[in-house]
């Protein structure tokens, strides 16, 4: 492999730019604030590498920096999300590492899913097919999911005799469909259905397979639209108030309003009230 596990792709952490940005190992495209990364493997069904783990991580924390990029969508080429870690580029490197080449692995792919949840942009994932494994975390690493009916959603990882606590896993997916519903899907690997998953709460729309990419991104259009800073600001508070008490959370979120209340977009929002006009936000 090019890349040792944890290597950085050189993308500057500064950047605030991100129109013409190429990346080597998915796709990317932004239009109208809204950033759309893809991941581009279809005829193996969009596995992860060693160096799209890593890519997609650096991407993610330098995205924390843009001025351009007020959402995210991401989703997958080919009618499918993604299949995991790719069985020959990791899972059969992985037998062959000692202990300090493997934690530095699953350090890493935890590094991606830390990167998704700091990064202040809200993130949408549009899901068909095949999302299983790692592609699971990355739907459940997002902040919204949008799916199809015939998507199929594994988090597999004790069918290849390893722990369900992979990524963040038993932190993430208990909060989202609740823990006993969580202890299921981790104890046994087995397939969460389109229609199941939107009765569970994993899915927060079934969509059309044809239509679920443009429904996604329409969504994330319609937040990138809204007050920017203030969705940041939502994102934040939703990550850090898992590990607060009740009074410890509503010091948190007055702080956190009054930081809100000094802005640009709260103000221009009540002088369009006022004038009975819809606010146009800048996220200033």
């Amino acid at each position: 492999m090019r890349h040792l596990p944890g290597e950085p792709h050189h993308l500057p952490g500064n950047r605030k730019d991100f129109a013409g940005y190429s990346p080597r190992h998915f796709m990317f495209g932004l239009a109208q604030g809204v950033a759309t990364i893809t991941l581009n493997r279809p005829e193996r069904k969009n596995p992860l590498t060693f160096d799209s783990y890593a890519e997609l991580r650096d991407l993610f924390r330098a995205l924390a920096y843009a001025d351009d990029v007020k959402a995210i969508v991401v989703t997958g080429a080919g009618e499918n999300f993604c299949s995991g870690g790719d069985v020959h580029d990791i899972i059969g490197p992985l037998t062959k590492l000692d202990m300090p080449g493997l934690l530095a692995f699953t350090r890493m792919t935890g590094d991606l899913v830390k990167a998704m949840r700091a990064c202040p942009q809200p993130i949408v994932a549009a899901i068909d097919g095949v999302c299983a494994g790692a592609g699971a975390i990355l739907a459940l690493a997002s902040d919204i999911r949008y799916g199809t009916a015939r998507s199929k959603t594994a988090f597999l990882f004790t069918r290849v005799g390893l722990a369900g606590c992979d990524m963040g896993a038993c932190a993430l997916l208990p909060r989202v469909i609740g823990q006993g519903r969580a202890a299921e899907l981790l104890y046994t690997g087995r397939s969460l259905g389109g229609e199941e998953a939107e009765r569970w709460g994993f899915f927060n729309r079934l969509c059309a397979p044809e239509s679920v990419l443009a429904e996604a991104q329409g969504f994330a259009a319609a937040l990138a639209a809204g007050p920017t800073f203030a969705h940041g600001m939502t994102k934040k508070m939703l990550q850090q108030e898992w590990n607060m008490g009740v009074d410890e959370a509503i010091e948190a979120e007055a702080q956190a309003q009054a930081i809100c209340m000094a802005t640009n977009d709260f103000h221009r929002a009540y002088h369009a009230f006022v004038a009975k006009l819809k606010p146009q936000f800048e996220g200033d």
